[in-house]
């Protein structure tokens, strides 16, 4: 029952809908105990020959009204009952949803996208099941039960009620001890979709590797585990699930048993009559519901608490990225500069970046080179504010990113990530995603920056033309371009190109080097890469090595240094003329 206690703030909250829901499952309690007494009169007068056409005919009125008067009833307590608990899954929906848009990337370190998807499905479904068939199953077998043995004793005899009732009991027991272990059972249970939710996302968005690899069939096995583990657990959830209703059934057949034998001792006693009788055992069959509703309610409320606490464990996540009360909500703008002493990554000892130190003044480029792994995105992510646990400071303009608000700092920048996610929508809509309603003439503007407008033309439905999840449907070079568009129609006081070059030919990449240059001439740029042609052009280039700047300067300087940066770049020339021999 501590559900009921945990979601007291939305009962509070929607308090009106469910006062006339209870009422009106109240009213159709009530209602519902007239044709039981109805039937044991007419048994009476049938017994004693008393039975009237006219008496036959208020009978079955009555009985008409009564059936109207539960459809309306019926009608009413669904309306409130059922839309309130639609109500809460919307809001903690939009909760759940508006939090994960708001955490760190520490947050999605921790959890799993399956995880994720799982609380905000089945875990959601099961706590608006509480307000639901929760509230219904509480409230009407407390009702429905309550008015019942109330008319059993008023309409025939307290005895005989006391002795229906005898196996009561049982029923609390029985529902105390299986409701802790459906609780542990539907954890377990739910931990186990939690995995296979991971696995499906995982094993889609790398079905490209999985094949070239060779390994569908390990992939497969592995994932034959998964849900092998997920219907044991679900097996030994149905299983103590299953346990009520037989529980239930042999304590109502114990009553009927009693009913029947003191019963029919009352009648020969002339106690109570067989009309009496007749309507005690209807009486009987109504509590039945009351009955399997407790048993459907501790499997609902145990469900629903254990979802609560995982997706309330979620919702009470802190970023680590925190806005100051008198943050600048003005956009970022000026000279960009970074002295960062170190950063680790958390939960890790070794240094991901050390002495790391730079000035970006605006209209200027800024290359940052080096193998897998030297620290190039990291520099990105601590400029974006993914981490703000390091030693040292970052400052765009005046101050002190720290001070930004998040949408002014991020309102300042273009972002193209190595991974280029596209959305399922068309090629328009990805690039004018930030402006949805920015006019095609822009689009094609920016897609022509990019070194794609042609391209986008020449595809059968042109702009129109849907994208696939992930991109799928457009080649690496495609999405890369594409991608580059979607950051160029903010007009980023600062572009940060992630290796977002790396998928298009030396041509290309010339074409939209020459673009950015000269269409950006006031605005600063920082560019990650692997291949060097994509940095020669910059102010100032930065060569890392296991987070730790070993080179610096222009492209002519660095050749002159003789070091890494020489080294990579005449080898990488030496690719490109023997690829250029070979086509």
């Amino acid at each position: 029952m501590s559900i009921f206690k945990k979601l007291g703030w939305f009962f509070k909250q929607e308090k009106k809908s469910y006062i006339i829901g209870v009422f009106s499952l109240m009213m159709v309690a009530l209602v519902q105990l007239v044709p039981p007494k109805v039937i044991g009169v007419v048994v009476d007068e049938i017994v004693n020959k008393e039975i009237r056409l006219t008496k036959i005919i208020v009978w079955v009125a009555l009985l008409i009204g009564a059936g109207l008067a539960q459809y309306l009833f019926r009608y009413i307590w669904r309306m409130h009952i059922w839309g309130s608990a639609a109500r809460l899954e919307k809001e903690l929906r939009t909760q759940l949803f508006h939090h994960f848009t708001k955490m760190d990337s520490i947050f999605y370190q921790k959890y799993r996208t399956g995880d994720l998807m799982a609380h905000a499905t089945n875990d959601l479904n099961a706590i608006q099941n509480v307000a639901g068939a929760g509230i219904l199953t509480f409230a009407d077998s407390v009702i429905t039960g309550g008015t019942t043995i109330i008319a059993m004793v008023l309409f025939v005899d307290w005895r005989l009620t006391l002795i229906a009732l005898l196996p009561l009991p049982l029923l609390a027991v029985t529902s105390r001890v299986l409701g802790s272990k459906l609780h542990d059972a539907f954890r377990d249970s739910q931990a186990a979709f939690s995995a296979i939710n991971d696995k499906t996302q995982e094993s889609i968005t790398g079905i490209k590797v999985i094949k070239t690899f060779g390994q569908e069939k390990e992939d497969l096995a592995d994932f034959t585990e998964k849900i092998d583990d997920a219907i044991v657990k679900n097996k030994r959830t149905n299983f103590l699930d299953a346990l009520f209703d037989p529980f239930i059934t042999l304590i109502i057949g114990v009553s009927y048993v009693l009913t029947i034998i003191i019963g029919g001792r009352f009648i020969m006693e002339g106690t109570i009559s067989l009309g009496q009788l007749v309507s005690f055992i209807a009486y009987i069959g109504m509590l039945v519901w009351p009955m399997f509703a407790i048993g459907r309610l501790f499997n609902v409320l145990e469900r629903g608490n254990a979802s609560y606490d995982r997706v309330n464990e979620l919702l009470h996540e802190k970023t680590h990225i925190i806005e100051r009360k008198d943050a600048i909500k003005t956009m970022a703008q000026g000279t960009i500069s970074m002295k960062i002493d170190s950063f680790s990554y958390p939960k890790e000892e070794a240094v991901a970046l050390e002495n790391i130190q730079f000035s970006l003044q605006e209209g200027e480029t800024l290359g940052i080179v080096g193998k897998t792994g030297a620290g190039k995105t990291t520099i990105l992510k601590l400029l974006m504010r993914e981490y703000d646990q390091y030693q040292g400071t970052i400052s765009f303009g005046k101050h002190n990113i720290k001070n930004y608000t998040l949408d002014a700092l991020m309102g300042a920048m273009g972002y193209v990530p190595q991974d280029h996610f596209l959305f399922s929508m068309t090629v328009r809509d990805n690039i004018r995603f930030a402006k949805p309603h920015l006019e095609q003439a822009a689009v094609e503007q920016a897609a022509a920056l990019a070194f794609i407008n042609q391209e986008i033309k020449a595809f059968p439905e042109g702009y129109d033309t849907m994208v696939g999840e992930r991109g799928v449907s457009l080649s690496g070079g495609q999405k890369q371009r594409i991608s580059i568009a979607r950051a160029l129609i903010v007009e980023p006081e600062l572009l940060i190109l992630d290796d977002a070059l790396s998928a298009v030919d030396a041509k290309t990449e010339e074409a939209i080097l020459s673009n950015l240059k000269e269409t950006r001439q006031e605005k600063t740029t920082i560019i990650t890469a692997h291949r060097l042609s994509s940095v020669m052009h910059a102010k100032e280039i930065l060569v890392l090595d296991e987070g730790k700047i070993i080179e610096r300067g222009t492209h002519q300087e660095l050749l002159a240094q003789k070091g890494w940066y020489q080294r990579m770049w005449e080898k990488q020339q030496l690719e490109a003329k023997i690829e250029g021999s070979e086509s």
